[in-house]
């Protein structure tokens, strides 16, 4: 299949810059993933649509605080963006890495600046940097210093990596992380969980339907468009993810019970799709997945999906497409246009059932 197959007009308008005031009043176009055929409701109305005996499947990933903004030794200033922390090879000069240093792989910018050897400073002091080597795809792994827990210098200093097409600054954090984020680990949100709230979570509980989380640590790769125009030859970048032996046995438990298994986000899809045997027996796994969902792709456990509005001729698109249909999920998003719903990250949802 072609990039263009997944194409569509979308009014800049349309693109939310910021999280409404109350998360569960975001609307939520549900679709029949046979049929085509689309209803309009809130998000706030999800638990009387699933039924006793279902179950949701939600990604616990915490975004990291991860875009810092330093300055170098030499002058001028430098962005940074965290992307996963490494382990020090021994052959590096920094083998001996004392307890408060960490390396971390980086998106740099203007990366001309952060040579082998730049040192960098980050607030007041508080954090500093020294570039140790350039990737292969031109990434950089930088030694951070500092005092105390990484985490909490980078609750102090860092800002959250938003998407490119968000341009309004956002004004409290913890509206890019779902009400139930655990793990932390992302460098960007699991952005279908960010209508839920913790009362909209437990009133679902009350209606019989079962709650269960994986974790899957969303890279930048997320925002990497697809440039081939023969979407097979798109290379995913893999991404980190935990399903527990708990969660394993209640999705299994939910299939054989005859309910239905709802992932919540194109990460927790990834997820259960990557580690569901082909007889649809899920087992439980830690390690990476690069799994590419596009039409022609046969799910083994899916049976719904929750799910934001996506960019044209992106990954995601793709993937919801493989499992509602490439033409019932473009008439979907006519619809949506139509209807004047907020797209992307800080916009409405999807539920295909």
């Amino acid at each position: 299949m072609l990039k263009s197959d997944f194409s569509f007009e979308l009014p800049p308008e349309l693109i939310a810059q910021t999280p409404l005031e109350k998360r569960e009043q975001s609307r939520l176009l549900h679709m029949d993933r046979k049929t085509g055929e689309v209803a309009h409701h809130h998000f706030y109305e999800l638990p009387n649509i699933l039924q006793k005996g279902d179950c949701i499947v939600l990604n616990d990933s915490r975004v990291l605080p991860a875009r810092l903004f330093g300055k170098l030794k030499t002058g001028g200033m430098v962005e940074i963006v965290l992307l996963h922390e490494k382990r020090v090879k021994e052959d590096s000069n920094t083998k001996n890495t004392p307890a408060n240093s960490q390396v971390w792989e980086c998106l740099t910018k203007p990366g001309k600046k952060t040579k082998v050897g730049a040192e960098l400073t980050f607030g007041d002091g508080e954090l500093t940097a020294t570039v140790i080597e350039v990737t292969d795809t031109g990434n950089r792994l930088i030694e951070f210093h500092f005092e105390g827990i990484f985490l909490e210098v980078l609750e102090r200093l860092g800002e959250m990596p938003l998407p490119p097409y968000i341009h309004e600054e956002l004004k409290d954090n913890e509206r890019y992380q779902t009400v139930y984020s655990k793990e932390v680990g992302s460098a960007a949100a699991p952005t279908a969980g960010l209508h839920f709230t913790l009362e909209l979570l437990d009133e679902i509980k009350e209606k019989g339907i079962d709650i269960q989380y994986v974790t899957l640590h969303v890279g930048l790769g997320t925002f990497r468009p697809v440039k081939s125009e023969n979407i097979e030859d798109h290379e995913m970048h893999a991404e980190y993810f935990i399903i527990t032996e708990e969660t394993a046995e209640a999705i299994n438990r939910t299939k054989q019970n005859g309910g239905r298994v709802v992932a919540v986000g194109t990460t927790s899809c990834r997820v259960l799709e990557s580690i569901t045997s082909e007889d649809g027996v899920v087992s439980p796994f830690a390690g990476f997945t690069d799994i590419f969902i596009y039409p022609g792709y046969k799910f083994k456990c899916l049976d719904g999906l929750i799910t934001n509005f996506h960019l044209p001729e992106s990954t995601l698109i793709m993937l919801v497409s493989a499992f509602a249909g490439r033409e019932h999920i473009l008439n979907a998003y006519e619809e949506a246009i139509r209807e004047r719903y907020r797209f992307f990250s800080f916009g409405d949802s999807m539920l295909l059932l």
